[in-house]
């Protein structure tokens, strides 16, 4: 059967981009493709034969090829406004040469449909039409489907290199007004390179993930990074607003498999990709790939219906109270709106789902923290105090959902960088974000020891997390305390108190790590970490003796936890050169007693009549 002549069969509607332009009037609103399929040979020819055109209005929404129309010498030729600020239009902006709307990508859609934001003429790229006259839109559909949909004039660069993609991406060639022939290489994103901070960040990201979630991560240096940390997990899913390179890793690994996504199971959905040669030439007839509208992708009761979804989002600077910017530095527009709330509230809504911003700590090489007191004047807010759920830094994960402000400023104090810490807790203190008596640790002389997390598992197959205790772990300390009951109050404290003030709490969660120390078992919760178990040293360091103690949730209990705690932290007193450990326990804490006696050691032990005195020696 011989090819398909398809210039053969629609050479009515075949044209040289010169001759296209002519169809362009002044006043018109042109569109122009996304991302890296834009029409690059469209683009040259539209300022090339502008001589006409006057007073033309561009719109777009990332393109990631040359911008030309955007230059002070076509001024009064074009006019730009931008869905979403990319580097190509960043400094014309700036100088005041074009607009940015800020706009939820799932709603630009219904704006075209509805002729508020009206489309005259559309430029396009599209792959060559099949036997059936069906041309893919390659590797962006996203708003460019309604774009045509809408426009009255379509001009399409039809380039044999395009991908030819699945799903929701096909025009037909009857559909388009001009087909311009003209073959050239798709943009490629280099991919990005990862650095210390960043894999920090992903591998704290990549700990909110549970196998058979579904993800929405787009492109740059965090999804990157974060995908070196996805290669365990199993039956990954995706539907995202786009993709890169470290997708193709995922699923050759097995990680992403899409049989357990909830809508279009085995399949990866998004609107549009970009990234390197081997990418495009991945997704070309492939298809696992089912590219869709931004109206579908985007819709948040369709992201909502997907059970485990996750959404990861980038934030510029986040305020103490959980305001995300994400769009600007100050009253500069750097990037746009884009898909960030789409997905926050669609991840949200989703039986199981998570909501994740991440972002380094810190900006401009480590010269200013990006959680603040309040944002930069003229910063925009993206995401609600809301709508934000969990917040990841390289110095952690922040759950600030359904927190009060006081509680979330202490999470997002607890992930800042470790030299703006003070300063933090400073202004928060002014601002009554916090208690006036909130103690002050020497952040940037101490260091949150990392390396001390650890999981284990209970005897009953349970895993659970070892770490050490952060300042923002009072909650649920508090809340662990009170869950007590009067029994093993007394045991543990000798007293049937019921009251734990916070100015005691906050004594057990501020610590330097080296003097002392506390580990908590924890095992995730609703809103963040449950804490079910504590065990701490309390050193005295003339005589490098360590006073211990144990408290274990009452439901946690009978279960190898006490042991587990003991065995972890008298590893880590023997490392740090703690010569022995003492103890007080009740001669009705009978399991206390029996931890100690099975620990290995010699146990010395002494009753003065109401306790047993404990001491062994850990050099031995």
């Amino acid at each position: 059967m011989p090819d398909f002549d398809w210039k053969e069969k629609y050479k009515d509607k075949i044209g040289t981009a010169a001759a296209a332009m002519k169809a362009i009037k002044s006043g018109d609103t042109i569109f122009i493709g996304t991302g890296c399929a834009q029409p690059q040979h469209l683009v040259r020819a539209l300022v090339e034969h502008a001589g006409h055109i006057y007073e033309a209005h561009i719109i777009q929404l990332l393109t990631m090829g040359e911008a030309p129309y955007a230059d002070e010498k076509f001024r009064d030729k074009f006019k730009m406004n931008c869905f979403f600020v990319g580097d190509n239009v960043r400094e014309a902006l700036n100088k005041g040469i074009g607009d940015y709307t800020p706009i939820f990508l799932s709603e630009i859609p219904g704006e075209f449909d509805s002729g508020r934001i009206p489309v005259d003429v559309a430029l396009i790229s599209v792959t060559p039409p099949d036997a059936n006259g069906l041309c893919s839109l390659g590797v962006s559909v996203d708003i460019v489907k309604s774009a045509v949909a809408n426009a009255r004039y379509i001009i399409a660069q039809v380039n044999n290199r395009m991908p030819r993609t699945f799903g929701d991406s096909f025009v037909h060639a009857n559909h388009l007004d001009m087909l311009v022939p003209f073959d050239q290489d798709i943009i490629e994103l280099p991919v990005p390179q990862s650095d210390e901070v960043l894999r920090r960040i992903g591998q704290n990201i990549a700990r909110l993930i549970e196998d058979g979630s579904t993800i929405e991560c787009g492109i740059g240096r965090v999804p990157q990074a974060l995908a070196e940390f996805l290669k365990d997990k199993k039956d990954l899913g995706v539907h995202t607003e786009m993709f890169s390179d470290w997708i193709i890793d995922l699923i050759e690994c097995g990680a992403i498999t899409c049989a357990k996504k909830t809508l279009n199971r085995d399949k990866v959905v998004a609107s549009f990709c970009m990234g390197s040669e081997r990418l495009y030439r991945y997704i070309d007839n492939n298809p696992f790939f089912e590219f869709y509208p931004t109206e579908y992708v985007n819709d948040l009761n369709i992201i909502s219906q997907h059970e485990k979804m996750v959404g990861i989002n980038v934030g510029l600077e986040i305020d103490l109270t959980g305001q995300v910017c994400a769009d600007s530095l100050g009253y500069q527009f750097y990037s746009g709106i884009g898909g960030q709330v789409d997905f926050i509230r669609g991840a949200a809504r989703s039986r199981g789902g998570k909501a994740i911003i991440a972002m380094p700590s810190t900006a401009r090489n480590g010269q200013v923290s990006r959680i603040v007191p309040h944002l930069t004047e003229g910063a925009g807010v993206v995401t609600t105090r809301g709508d934000v759920h969990y917040v990841v830094t390289e110095y952690g994960t922040a759950y600030l959902h359904g927190k009060s402000i006081r509680e979330r400023t202490l999470e997002l104090i607890n992930i800042a960088h470790p030299k703006f810490r003070k300063e933090l807790t400073q202004a928060a203190k002014t601002h009554n974000y916090i208690y006036e008596d909130q103690i002050e640790l020497a952040w940037d002389q101490l260091r949150y020891p990392e390396d001390l997390e650890h999981y284990d598992t209970l005897r009953d197959g349970t895993q659970i997390f070892f770490r050490p205790i952060k300042p923002s772990d009072e909650p649920a300390l508090s809340d662990m305390l009170y869950s007590l009951s009067e029994e093993s109050v007394q045991k543990r404290y000798m007293t049937r108190t019921r009251a734990f003030a916070h100015r005691d709490v906050q004594q057990l969660t501020n610590i330097d790590y080296h003097k002392d120390l506390a580990i908590v078992g924890v095992v995730p919760g609703v809103s963040g970490d449950e804490i079910v178990a504590i065990g701490q040293y309390f050193l005295d360091p003339k005589t490098q003796v360590a006073e211990v103690a144990f408290l274990v949730q009452d439901e946690w209990q009978q279960k190898g936890m006490g042991t587990l705690l003991l065995e972890y932290i008298t590893k880590i007193a023997k490392q740090r050169g703690v010569k022995s450990f003492s103890a007080k326990v009740l001669p009705n804490n009978k399991p206390m007693l029996a931890i100690f006696y099975s620990s290995g050691y010699k146990v010395n032990t002494e009753f003065d009549g109401e306790v047993y005195n404990i001491t062994y020696d850990l050099t031995k």
